[in-house]
This record gives C-alpha cells, structure tokens and sequence, in this order.
C-alpha cells in the first residue's frame, strides 16, 4: 500500500479529533487547525507528483481485495481535487484568524472544518459507491452545523432547507446504490465499469444511472435542484461561505464526473443530451438568478449554479478535450469562488452591509481591495488573460467541435451575462459614492493580515493560470485521458487478470 494514499483522510480525521478534545482552548485549536491545513496541502502535493504520470494509486484496506473490501483509488483527477481541497483548506483556515475567530472557534469551528475536509477528501479518495454515500453523510452533518454556528434565526431557516434538501438527494442515492447492487452484485466502481455494460437489463441500469444524476445533482446545485444553495449560503459566516462555495458543490460534480465516465460510458448516447440540457438550463438559471439580485452574498450564491453547468459540459460531450475543459475549469471556479466570497467578507468590514444599495466608496476608501475583487471577478466572467478565460475557451472549443454549437453559444452568452453582474458589484460597491458614512472596521494587525493573506494568494494563483496556462492545461489533459481510459483504472484496482473477463467488450483502441 502506498504509504501517502490514506493521509487525505487520515490528517483532518486527527485534526478534527484533536481540535474537539481542545474546545475549551481556541487558540490552540486554530494553530493545530493551520498545521493540519498545511499538512494536508503538502500530501496533497506529493500524490499529485505521484499521479502526473498517468499512475493510480489503490488501496486495499484491512488487505481485502477488491471488489470485496474497502477500495482507495487515487489517479490524477482524484489528486487534482485534493490538491485544490488542501489550498482551500489552508486559505479559509487563515482567513477564519480574523475577525470573529474566538466566538467561532469556542462554537465548535475547528472540528466541524476539519470534518468538512474529511468527508471531501474522502469522497475523492474512494473507489466503491457505498463508501462515497458514507463520505457525503460526513459531509452534510459537518456543513449543517457549520451552516448554524452563529445560531441566528437566518441560519436556521437556511440550515433547515438545505438539510431536508440534501437529505431527500442522499435518499435518492441510497436507493441507486441498493438497486445498482442487486443489478450488478458490486459497488466497487472498478468492478461496476467491468460488469455494466454485460447488465442485461440495461433499461433498468439507465434508470439508475437517472437517479444517480438526481442524487449527485443535487448536491451539485444544478437546474432544477439548486434552490437549497441560494437560501442556505448567504445566511453563513464568511468562512464557511467559502468553503462551502469552494468545495461542496465541486463533490457534486466530480460524482457526476467519476460515475459517469466509469459505469455509464458504455451509454452515453442516452445520458450525454441529458447532461447537455441539464448543463444549458443549469447556466442560464443560475446567471439569471444573479442579475436580480442586490446583495453580494446571494449574487455570488447564483453564480455558483451558473458555473456548475460549464462544468457538466465535459462529460455531456465526453471528448478528452471537453473533460480536460471541465477539469480545468474546476481548478479556476474553486480559487475564483472561494476568493470572491472572501472579498465579500472584506468589503462587508470596509462598508458595513452586503446590501449593494446601502454601501459604496470602496474604491476611496480601500482601493487595493478594489484591485483584488476585479481579479476574480473578471476571471469569473472569462475575460482575457485571467483562468477564468482559458477555462471557458476550451469548454466553448470543445463544444464547437462536438457540433454542439447551441451549448456553446449558451456558454458564450452566460459569460457575457456574468461580467454583467460582476461590474453591477463595481458600480455599486466601489465606483458609487457611499449613501452613509460606513463605521470603521475594529481590525487588529492580526485580523487585517489574516483577511488580505489569503485574498492576495489567490488572486496571484488566478493571474499565476492565466498567464502561464500550459502546465495546468496539461495536466488537465493528461486527466481528460486517464478518465476515459478505463481499463486503467480497472486494472489498477482489480488486476490484469480481471481485464480478461472484459476482453470481448474492449474496443476503441483499447477502452471499455
């Protein structure tokens, strides 16, 4: 067993216990909480090292072999997302320092993150469905008490939509996992890529595979189940937003993404014009939902779903260009997204309310915080040189050359409609004078590093993409082609000798 394979899982586990043993101490909790970050970014790191070359890394746990025991499957998207999580992980970790940490931290903060990251990382580190259905579970306890660490009226009307929401999509999944297991007679995804195409009746695996779009959709955001993110993600506190907006809907979507180019492959002629629509109409609400809107918060709530749908291009078309689009394009909306909300955190400090109507004169008042919003908000809005550009152009690109020109005009379009709600924040919170005097911002030294810190280091990693595309172009590529090489992947969990039982479905140059 490679020895780094089970530390995503196995760093915020220990720091979210130890951090819980440790509650009565929040200082000492958010220096173990930075460390374990840190921590989680370097292993991170080195599986992506590890990955780069194509290899997949497996685990057998308790050294059942697969398909019988508990998989961990490590290729290079897998590595991908955990690199971003340990970013992420680390970035809202210094921005929780600030204003506010001892009330969250003593509230419980520290461990509820860390088993935020726990459930994530274990969703990426998986390689059967049961034990994704367990990682989602872990998820949504540990984000609902996070969504109502500050106890308001809010928070709890929010929490309880987004919980009996949530709950209704993992239902959903349950029930996919139970009837794929009486289909298939597994759940390891390896043995299920194997076995799926041989179903004979595949009538009822399609109608699986549909309810697993349900399930995973939901979690994902994406048209018509996103009503839960809109009326949940503004009522959080500015850390939480964050990570929620970098990582929760992305689980969805790497779901959507590992299932549906391992089991469902073989049936893509079916679900690839679903995904299509589900992806147009994903875009175009979510865009819509914040051209209406005036506060910050749920602008940036509604841009989450728009930009979902960017993502769900890659599998729709299934081409390694489009996968390699969507890959990338994760990577930029996870450290544009993350950043704006932190930005809103800021510019709420500066001027007093998210209310685009009751504030303005940032850009007098706090002109650097003026220069680092527009970074990622034009990213988002895919103007050039910005990541956010390069992401949209190969999506777009593929789309063109797939022939799916209605998809990519829709694409183009929402990008045009996005910069329009990005300059809407501008003129409102920065270029317009302030209708009142805003009150000043009781920051520490401390408090004001631990704002900005993560704020500038995302928005250099967003210049970082955008200028010196190539290398993250790559490696998305090298992903696109290493998902749409199951053979490899089965091999890797299952062994060379389960590649016979599959031999006559081989085709295409060798994938399944």
């Amino acid at each position: 067993m490679h020895s780094l394979i089970a530390a995503p899982i196995l760093v915020p586990l220990v720091a979210a216990a130890v951090t819980a043993m440790l509650w009565r101490q929040p200082g000492l909790q958010r220096v173990i909480g930075l460390a374990a970050a840190a921590l989680l970014l370097v292993v991170a790191v080195a599986l992506l090292v590890e990955t780069a070359s194509g290899r997949i890394l497996v685990a057998q746990m308790g050294n059942w072999a697969a398909p019988f025991g508990i998989t961990l499957a490590i290729d290079l998207f897998s590595a991908i997302m955990l690199v971003i999580t340990g970013l992420m992980a680390l970035a809202v970790a210094i921005y929780a320092c600030g204003p506010g940490a001892a009330e969250r931290d003593r509230a419980g903060f520290q461990p509820l993150f860390h088993s935020l990251i726990l459930g994530v990382c274990g969703s990426f580190c998986t390689g059967d469905l049961f034990n994704l259905y367990v990682w989602f579970e872990v998820m949504l306890i540990a984000s609902f008490g996070l969504l109502v660490l500050d106890r308001t009226d809010e928070q709890l009307d929010g929490g309880v939509r987004y919980v009996v929401l949530n709950l209704i999509g993992t239902t959903v999944f349950l029930l996919a996992v139970g009837l794929l297991y009486g289909l298939t007679g597994t759940l390891s995804l390896a043995d299920l890529a194997r076995v799926a195409p041989t179903v004979e009746n595949q009538a009822a695996l399609g109608a699986v595979g549909m309810l697993l779009l349900v399930a995973f959709g939901a979690k994902a955001a994406v048209f018509p189940l996103f009503n839960w993110l809109p009326a949940a993600y503004h009522t959080a506190s500015m850390p939480v937003a964050a990570i929620f907006a970098a990582l929760l809907t992305k689980v969805g979507v790497y779901a959507i993404i590992r299932v549906f180019t391992l089991i469902f492959a073989h049936d893509m002629a079916v679900f690839g014009p679903i995904l299509a629509v589900v992806a147009a109409a994903t875009m175009i609400t979510g865009v819509f939902g914040a051209a209406m809107h005036y506060d910050i918060r749920k602008i940036l709530s509604f841009h989450i779903i728009s930009q979902i749908g960017y993502m769900l291009i890659g599998v729709a078309l299934m081409t390694p260009l489009a996968l390699a689009g969507s890959v990338l394009y994760i990577v930029h909306h996870i450290i544009v997204k993350a950043n704006l909300f932190l930005i809103a955190g800021a510019m709420r400090a500066e001027a007093g309310s998210f209310a685009l109507k009751r504030i303005g004169g940032l850009w007098v008042a706090a002109p650097a915080l003026g220069l680092l919003f527009l970074v990622p908000a034009l990213s988002l809005a895919g103007i050039p040189p910005l990541s956010g550009f390069w992401g949209k152009l190969v999506v777009i690109r593929a789309g063109l050359e797939a022939e799916a020109y209605l998809l990519a005009g829709i694409a183009l379009a929402v990008g045009l409609l996005t910069l329009y709600s990005m300059i809407k924040i501008w003129n409102e919170a920065f270029w317009k004078a302030a209708p009142a005097p805003a009150p000043a911002a009781p920051w520490t030294r401390r408090e004001q590093v631990a704002t900005y810190a993560p704020i500038v280091v995302l928005a250099g990693l967003t210049l970082t993409i955008g200028v010196w595309t190539e290398p993250f172009a790559a490696l998305s590529l090298t992903a696109a082609h290493g998902l749409l090489d199951r053979t490899a992947y089965i091999e890797a969990v299952l062994g060379a000798a389960s590649l016979q039982l599959a031999a006559p479905l081989l085709s295409d140059g060798g994938t399944l």
